[in-house]
C-alpha cells in the first residue's frame, strides 16, 4: 500500500471518537483510494513502457527509410548511367546501320557516277572535234558552217553541264547521306527522292552480286510534288525498304527457279494532307508468326551478317519523327507492301 494510504489508515484506527462504523467505511475508502492510485501507476507504467518501446521502433523506422532512401538512390544511379551506357549503344548501332546503308550505296553511286561521266567524256571529245573543224572552216571561210558547227558545241556543253550537275547531285547525295544528320528538314521533290535511292539500292546490290537481276516499276503521281523532310533519314528509310525488297524477291527466285519473275514496284502518291510512298514487292511475304516482331529491334530473319535487325525498327522511329506512320500488309507467297505517310 502507498505509504501515505497506510499514515491514514493509522490515524483513523488511533481515533477513539469514530465509531465501528465510521472507521470501517473509511477504512474502505481508503482502501479504494489505494486500488485505484495502484492501477494508474500501472497503467502510466506500462503507457511509460509503450512510449519507450514505439521510440525504439520509430528509430529502427527511420534507420530502415534512410537504408531504402540510399538504396534508391544507388539503383537511381545506377539506371542513369545504364540509360547513358544504352543511350551511346543505340548511338552507335545507329551509326553502324547507318554505314552499312551508306557501304550499300556506295556501289550504286560508283555505277550512277559512270554514266554522267561517260556522257561528259564522250560529249567533250566530240565538241573538241567539232571545234577543230570548225577551225578549219573559218580559215577557208565558210561562217554559215562555222556558225552551224557553233551550235552544235553549244548544244554539247550544254548536254555535259547536264551530266555534270547529274554527277554533281549524286556525290552531294552521297555526302549528305554520310554527313551527320542535322535534324533540319529540307524541301524534297517527292518523285525524284525516291527513284534516286531505287536506282541507287539497285545498282548497289548488282555491283556486289552480279548475278542479282530483278525488275523495277515506278508510278510516280505527278502531283506528288514537296515535301519538308530531313533528307539523310528519309533516305535511309527509303533504302531501307528497297533494299529488303529486293532481298525478298531474290530469296523468292532462288526457291522458285527460272518461272518467276522478281519484281519491285514504287509508288508515290499525293492525297489530302499526306504522301504516300509504297515500296511493294512479289516476295515470299512475311510470315503470320513474325508480322508483329517486324519492327522490333534486333529481328532479323537474314542470315548472320547479312542484317542488323535494326533497319525496320529506325525506319519506323524516323517515319514517326517525321509525324507520319510506316505500316506494312503482307500475304504468304505473294508479297508484301511497306507505305510510308508523310503529311504535308
Amino acid at each position: 500500500m502507498n505509504p501515505q494510504h497506510q499514515a491514514i489508515l493509522d490515524f483513523i484506527e488511533s481515533k477513539l471518537q469514530l465509531s465501528k462504523e465510521e472507521k470501517e467505511e473509511a477504512v474502505k475508502l481508503v482502501k479504494e483510494a489505494d486500488k485505484v492510485l495502484t492501477i494508474s501507476e500501472f497503467k502510466l507504467e506500462r503507457t511509460e513502457k509503450v512510449k519507450r518501446t514505439t521510440a525504439i521502433l520509430l528509430e529502427e523506422t527511420i534507420d530502415e527509410l534512410e537504408q531504402k532512401r540510399r538504396s534508391i538512390e544507388e539503383a537511381n544511379q545506377a539506371l542513369n548511367n545504364s540509360i547513358k551506357e544504352l543511350k551511346a549503344t543505340q548511338a552507335q548501332l545507329i551509326q553502324s546501320e547507318k554505314m552499312a546503308s551508306l557501304g550499300e550505296l556506295t556501289a550504286g553511286i560508283a555505277h550512277e557516277i559512270k554514266n554522267p561521266l561517260n556522257f561528259v567524256n564522250n560529249f567533250s571529245e566530240v565538241s573538241k572535234e567539232l571545234l577543230e573543224e570548225m577551225k578549219e572552216e573559218l580559215e577557208k571561210g565558210n561562217y554559215d558552217l562555222v556558225a552551224e558547227i557553233a551550235g552544235d558545241v553549244n548544244q554539247n556543253l550544254e548536254k555535259i553541264l547536264h551530266h555534270g550537275k547529274r554527277a554533281d547531285g549524286i556525290v552531294k547525295g552521297m555526302l549528305q547521306h554520310s554527313r551527320s544528320n542535322s535534324g533540319q528538314k529540307e524541301e524534297i521533290t517527292v518523285n525524284n527522292f525516291v527513284d534516286e535511292y531505287l536506282r541507287l539500292a539497285y545498282h548497289g546490290l548488282r555491283a556486289k552480286d552480279k548475278s542479282f537481276n530483278a525488275k523495277m516499276e515506278t508510278d510516280f503521281d505527278p502531283n506528288a510534288g514537296k515535301i519538308m523532310a530531313i533528307p539523310q533519314e528519309l533516305g535511309r528509310v527509303v533504302l531501307n525498304l528497297v533494299t529488303n525488297a529486293f532481298y525478298a524477291v531474290d530469296e523468292k527466285k532462288k526457291e522458285d527457279g527460272g518461272g518467276f519473275e522478281p519484281t519491285v514496284h514504287i509508288k508515290t502518291c499525293r492525297e489530302k494532307e499526306v504522301i504516300k510512298i509504297q515500296v511493294i514487292d512479289n516476295g515470299k511475304g512475311i510470315p503470320k508468326e513474325n508480322r508483329e516482331k517486324i519492327f522490333q529491334p534486333f529481328f532479323t530473319t537474314k542470315p548472320t551478317g547479312l542484317g542488323t535487325g535494326l533497319g525496320l525498327s529506325i525506319s519506323y522511329d524516323i517515319i514517326k519523327a517525321h509525324g507520319g506512320v510506316l505500316n506494312v500488309s503482307t500475304k504468304a507467297g505473294v508479297g508484301t507492301t511497306f507505305t510510308i505517310e508523310l503529311p504535308i
